[in-house]
């Protein structure tokens, strides 16, 4: 078997090359947007904080179901103190500040959460499903509720049981208490409307971005074909990134990866964590 092909078979290590591919890709459309210098070494430091944490724990930290529970009722937790005390601009309270960074933690927590609930689905977890959708309408913030909506959509699709629809029901409820207050928050350069800025920049930028957002989706059709058994991860994970996408598209929310911001690389790093490994996937023997 050559090395391309034993790449292809798993989805976590086509989702690393995507990471670094989106994450290049943004820094080239920066780059030539000339954003700060600052920026570009932010975002590459969050990528390799991701990438990190993700070699540090991707062997164990999703492989105990009753743990995977407790994890999700943890982040539901953050979230929810994230809402009640974070950073607040113009209304919105979705920020916790380190040091002299800004954190989005629902852009870092929401997208593992939900792989990790399409894996294991209990009271507790759904607990934290339904907590985290409150959070999200305290804070509020449309594109979280509408990420947390659509990854609990497609589960409701593929595999529909009480407890999905009951954290389903949650989170479209607080998607539509995010609809009916206001959003105020001012697009931000280099993070908000990059989808369009970027063509203003040069067509190459534009077409970087593009792409970039595109391999974004690719581990969750790759997944979806290598490994039947984990099919449920797999649309989680690409209804949430999709969703994140869509989001930046349509309002003045943060272009994932490929604009400034830690939050989502380190997110989509961390949210591999809870997609299968390689065990669901037979290697096939090399040709002689």
């Amino acid at each position: 078997m050559n090395r391309f092909d034993a790449t292809i078979r798993s989805p976590r290590l086509v989702g690393v090359a995507c990471a670094i591919g989106a994450v290049a890709l943004g820094l080239g459309h920066m780059t030539a947007a000339g954003a700060p210098g600052r920026y570009l070494v932010i975002n590459t430091a969050a990528l390799g904080v991701g990438l990190t944490l993700l070699g540090l724990f991707g062997g164990a930290l999703f492989a105990d179901r009753s743990w995977t529970s407790a994890a999700i009722a943890a982040m539901a937790g953050a979230l929810l103190a994230t809402a009640l005390s974070g950073d607040s601009v113009e209304g919105a309270t979705r920020w916790v500040r380190l040091g002299g960074l800004s954190l989005q933690p629902s852009l870092i927590l929401l997208p593992v959460m939900l792989v990790a609930f399409a894996r294991s689905r209990n009271r507790l977890a759904t607990a934290g499903m339904m907590v985290a959708a409150a959070a999200i309408a305290i804070q509020p913030d449309r594109a979280m509720a509408g990420m947390l909506a659509a990854g609990l959509g497609v589960l409701a699709v593929l595999r529909p049981d009480r407890l999905v629809l009951a954290a389903l029901g949650a989170s479209l409820a607080g998607f539509a208490v995010t609809l009916a207050r206001p959003d105020r928050l001012p697009a931000a350069d280099y993070v908000e409307g990059v989808l369009y800025s970027s063509f203003e920049v040069h067509l190459l930028a534009g077409l970087a971005v593009i792409l970039g957002l595109a391999l974004l989706v690719v581990p969750a059709v790759i997944g979806w074909f290598r490994d039947p058994a984990g099919r449920d991860q797999y649309a989680a994970f690409g209804a949430v990134w999709l969703a994140a996408i869509l989001a930046a598209a349509l309002g003045n929310y943060p272009t994932p990866l490929v604009g400034y911001g830690a939050s989502a690389i380190i997110g989509y790093a961390l949210s591999f964590l809870a997609l299968p490994k390689l065990e669901g996937l037979r290697r096939s023997p090399c040709p002689a």
